[in-house]
């Protein structure tokens, strides 16, 4: 099977292309924010051609897409209509009363000053549901849910959201309004607050809702758009989309249920630096991605990829009750731009370059400084050698982007304000490292950092060094690893239904009820994976319930065992709670009793495996046949050092580089300071320490 993985980011596009048995092929394209799937398919055409295959021949492409996340920073979403219970259309503009800045006189609440559906556009309706059976205490008033579809179709909305009060316990009335407003707006993107995610606490519910419903219609039309031009190339291949998650979707699924794919870029890059840290020996990982326009973190423990406690799923501060991985995003990629506030302040990004008009050397039109341009002025990345050759660069345009607006006004020479422009990202970087390790319990000093994106592996060794990480691992591909991990990623759905029940006391009858909405949850898995075709031999079933103590506020994952859950077993889960808690919050408290708020049924099957070839031994020391050349390079102690650089890919395992030196290769540039070392793995993969050859 051949299979192709693609990952959008900021400024390009990544594309692997495996054969089983054969070397994966991997390329890079410019990315096209105006439309994400020009360059997608550009590239997937591009490197059939360089693979010398039929595009044709493609099996399945598996995408990782940024398109749902850029809508919500941008806030250029769909015009989303609201029908909710009669007295509750503020819940999205009070949301929990929370401050997100307790002393500040100047916060913003996004909720309100850009709210995913404007007031006048949440529509009440006559209709009362009541805990803890949902009983119909008030019935559905339907002329009034039909006169509120009228008005939206008037007012021209896009997408229309039905979030009703209590509705996760009886969703009967969500259905029908649903029925009534396809019936008068038979090309709107309608969604119920029970069908994208069936929980427990109405902002939340009704936010992540509004959230579906904003992203929906372009989400959808994206995704039809892309499998049209995949087709008129000859492409037939399956479709497979990224998950918040770190699975797998289909295309149909995707497009229902598009809340899903928030993290999708970023989780490949996990799902990879798990995958790679799996061959290299690692199991405690740190990841960072670091592209064009920003820096993805996550923490990889014991091999396992942590998942965002619930009360901390959001994007652009909107809360959405989807699982996702624990990845935190800052600002800072090989775009970040270089400025001088009007107050004589140096900052570095967020505002970045993007790929069009890029960085002041790519001669683009670009006349602002860039992180990439600071990289060049200080010759580590060599004009001649960006992207193998593939994207020309101008060292003189990067040099006088970064005198005219940085090193003049500050009185300094070029090379100081470049180092001056990376010591500030790489502080703003390991800041958000050890936001996402440090404050969340994890030690970093035994942990391996793993650098990649196009622009990882040359500040991994700086960052290793602020954080103080045991060692670095550069990827076989670090620009292409988010594109590798598509291709050992997992089909994967989820599916949820909220509970309030003491697992310490539960009855025989309570533990039933679990059961059978477990049951309950499974058939809709089963259904789902039945569209998929998926054999029922392949599938993979895992129970979680999430937990509490009784008066918590937010729950925990916990695990769930197989078979019927009893009196007997039930401890087990209560354990898997108290292990979870600890582990987060360093405390768990074994007296007290155990909430399940609700139960989750992953389910999902192999999507594949990625096999690399191991390289021939070579055990050498500084092998001088894989040097290029020798070029002046500038470090960060501001030494400026006739430097070697490697053609990577001529590097054998176990061979040994002592830096100063530079590795080169098509999608990156590792950099390999004074004092540190650079050992081959096996398959490539290349561990940095501190020490002599």
């Amino acid at each position: 099977m051949i299979r192709v993985g693609v990952d959008v980011g900021g400024t390009f596009t990544d594309i692997v292309l495996d054969r089983p048995g054969e070397r994966i092929v991997v390329h890079k394209v410019p990315s096209t924010p105006s439309d994400q799937s020009v360059a997608v398919v550009r590239g997937i055409t591009e490197i059939c051609r360089i693979a010398e295959i039929a595009p044709g021949d493609i099996d399945m492409v598996l995408h990782g897409t940024t398109v749902a996340t850029n809508m919500v920073i941008e806030r250029k979403g769909a015009h989303v209509g609201m029908l909710t219970t009669r007295g509750f259309r503020d819940i999205l503009h009070m949301a929990r009363h929370k401050r997100p800045h307790n002393f500040s006189l100047q916060f913003d609440v996004p909720w309100q000053s850009h709210p995913l559906v404007r007031r006048r556009d949440r529509l009440p309706i006559t209709e009362r549901l009541m805990p803890p059976t949902g009983e119909v205490t008030v019935p559905l008033d339907e002329e009034e849910v039909r006169a509120a579809a009228e008005l939206f179709k008037k007012r021209g909305v896009d997408a229309v959201i039905v979030a009703f009060l209590f509705a996760f316990l009886n969703d009967a009335h969500e259905v029908r309004a649903k029925e009534i407003v396809q019936s008068v707006l038979p090309d709107a993107y309608v969604s119920c607050s029970s069908e994208v995610v069936n929980v427990i606490r109405e902002y939340e519910r009704f936010s992540t809702c509004a959230m579906n419903a904003y992203i929906g219609p372009k989400t959808s039309a994206y995704l039809e758009r892309l499998e049209m031009r995949l087709r008129h190339e000859g492409i037939g291949a399956i479709v497979r989309i990224m998950q918040s998650n770190g699975g797998i979707s289909t295309v149909e699924n995707s497009a229902r249920r598009p809340v899903g794919l928030l993290l999708s870029g970023p989780a490949g890059g996990v799902i990879g630096g798990k995958w790679t840290g799996a061959a290299s020996g690692a199991d405690n990982i740190i990841t960072i991605d670091i592209g064009g326009t920003s820096a993805d973190i996550s923490v990889i423990q014991d091999g396992e990829t942590r998942i965002k406690n619930p009360r901390d799923t959001e994007v652009a501060s909107l809360p959405v009750l989807v699982p996702m991985i624990d990845i935190d995003a800052i600002g800072a990629g090989g775009g970040s731009i270089a400025y001088i506030d009007a107050g004589g302040a140096f900052h570095v990004g967020p505002r970045s370059a993007g790929a069009d008009p890029g960085p002041a050397c790519y001669g683009q039109g670009g006349t602002e400084p860039t992180v990439t341009d600071a990289q060049v002025v200080l010759g580590r990345l060599d004009p001649d050698q960006f992207l193998g050759g593939d994207l020309t660069i101008d060292e003189a345009l990067a040099r006088e982007a970064i005198e005219t607006h940085i090193a003049k006004p500050l009185g300094m020479d070029v090379e100081a304000a470049a180092l001056g422009i990376l010591r500030i990202i790489n502080n703003n970087m390991a800041l958000a490292i050890n936001a996402n390790s440090v404050a969340k319990g994890i030690d970093p000093r035994g942990f391996t950092l793993m650098g990649f994106g196009g622009a990882g592996p040359l500040h991994a060794v700086a960052l290793a060094e602020i954080i103080k990480a045991k060692d670095v691992v550069s990827p076989l591909q670090p620009g292409i690893t988010a594109a590798m991990g598509l291709l050992v990623t997992d089909l994967q759905y989820e599916y949820t239904q909220s509970v309030l029940t003491v697992l310490d006391t539960a009855s025989d009858e309570a533990l039933a009820e679990l059961n059978a909405r477990f049951d309950a949850l499974r058939a809709e898995a089963d259904a789902q994976l039945d569209l998929d075709r998926v054999p029922a031999e392949a599938r993979i079933y895992r129970k979680i319930a999430e937990c509490r103590y009784v008066g918590q506020g937010f729950e925990l994952r916990a695990e769930v065992p197989n078979g019927p859950l009893t009196k007997a077993n039930a401890g087990a889960v209560i354990d898997s709670f108290f292990e979870a808690h600890k582990k987060v919050y360093g405390h768990a408290f074994r007296d007290q009793l155990t909430e399940a708020i609700t139960l989750r049924v992953v389910a999902g099957a192999g999507a594949g495996s990625l096999t690399l070839p191991t390289l021939a031994d070579g055990n050498r020391t500084n092998p001088e046949e894989a040097v290029m050349y020798r070029r002046l390079t500038t470090f960060d102690d501001g030494q400026r050092i006739e430097t070697p650089r490697y053609r990577r890919r001529e590097l054998l395992a176990g061979d040994r580089v002592g830096g100063p030196a530079i590795l080169v290769q098509h999608n990156s540039t590792t950099l390999v300071p004074p004092g540190w070392v650079a050992t081959v793995l096996s398959q490539g993969d290349v561990r940095l320490s501190l020490g002599g050859v």
